[in-house]
């Protein structure tokens, strides 16, 4: 067993995991696994900048990780950040900071090196499953960008998009700085054709409609499975692995766009940080499921942090 540190910096979520990883066995065991909203990427999509206030809470949150890493005695520690410090005119200061915190350099990984990170930590579990038919397509559905990957026991295709649920919630849904609450009709019109122009271009290059089985990846693909069991709060064991039909993704979209932010805030398994964005991302889900004709997305609790850790065990 090797003792391995991987931390995700994404533009909504800063996330760490710690973990015993067994290459000769395939089994990676948790020691801890945290979920920080930073908001790192707000207003980047509008700026091109990181924000001295969403630096900082990042900043707060990695010397968080940093007293957990070196509390389980971590052999080796990764850091990977993804879209919106890929953005930034400033990401030298994001770099610097994490470097003074953590001892290690955040690498900001390209979309390609993203979405195979993803579909490891996604599927390793998978392979052995009979019921589920190949290939996969593996959709990571982030605050800055959707990464898509098609492939079997290995990778065959791969593209990320800059489409995700804050970026989506900032460019369509805000008004004069304020999130509109419930957003317009018209507002989730001009939404829904930004994504079918960013699924045109991703089957540019990935063959989105030859998959036989859609696995779902993070926050806003989780969420939704928890409000569909009607889960009383966030359960990670009930949500990894379970099926959300595609008829489910339409209800709950179409409720989430109606809600307010308190209906929304009241939902006992939403975390705080997602309320503003949830509706967003869950129309990404959707608009994915109509493309290619998916009946159900299965959920998965393992993503681009389980990947991270494999790559360094």
């Amino acid at each position: 067993m090797t003792r391995v540190a991987a931390i995700d910096c994404g533009t909504n979520s800063i996330r760490l995991l710690v973990a015993d990883a067994d290459p000769a066995t395939g089994e990676l065991v948790d020691l801890e696994r945290r979920m920080t909203i930073v908001r790192l990427g707000q207003g980047v999509d509008r700026t091109g900048r990181l924000a001295p206030e969403a630096l900082e809470r990042t900043f707060a949150a990695c010397r968080e990780y940093a007293a957990l890493v070196k509390e389980h005695g971590a052999e080796r520690l990764r850091f990977v950040a993804t879209s919106a410090s890929r953005d930034a005119s400033n990401r030298d200061d994001f770099v610097r900071g994490v470097l003074d915190i953590l001892g290690v350099e955040p690498e900001v990984i390209s979309g390609d090196q993203e979405a195979a990170f993803s579909f490891t930590g996604a599927t390793r579990e998978l392979t052995a499953r009979p019921d589920l038919e190949r290939p996969f397509l593996v959709v990571d559905i982030g605050g800055g960008s959707t990464e898509f990957v098609v492939g079997a026991e290995e990778v065959r295709a791969a593209r990320s998009v800059d489409v995700g649920c804050v970026r989506m919630t900032e460019r369509h849904l805000v008004r004069d700085g304020v999130v509109s609450d419930p957003p317009t009709g018209e507002q989730i019109a001009a939404m829904r054709a930004d994504l079918e122009r960013a699924l045109d271009l991703a089957e540019e290059t990935v063959p989105l409609r030859e998959a036989r089985t859609l696995v779902g990846l993070a926050g806003s693909v989780t969420t939704v499975s928890a409000i569909a069991q009607g889960l009383p709060e966030y359960d990670s064991a009930a949500i990894h692995h379970s099926r959300v039909s595609r008829e489910e993704v339409r209800a709950i979209t179409e409720r989430l766009l109606r809600s307010t932010h308190a209906e929304r805030a009241a939902i006992g398994s939403m975390h705080p940080g997602r309320v503003d964005v949830i509706g967003a991302g869950a129309l990404v889900l959707l608009t994915i499921m109509d493309r290619i004709g998916a009946e159900e997305v299965v959920v998965s609790e393992h993503d681009i942090l389980d990947g991270i850790a494999w790559s360094i065990a």
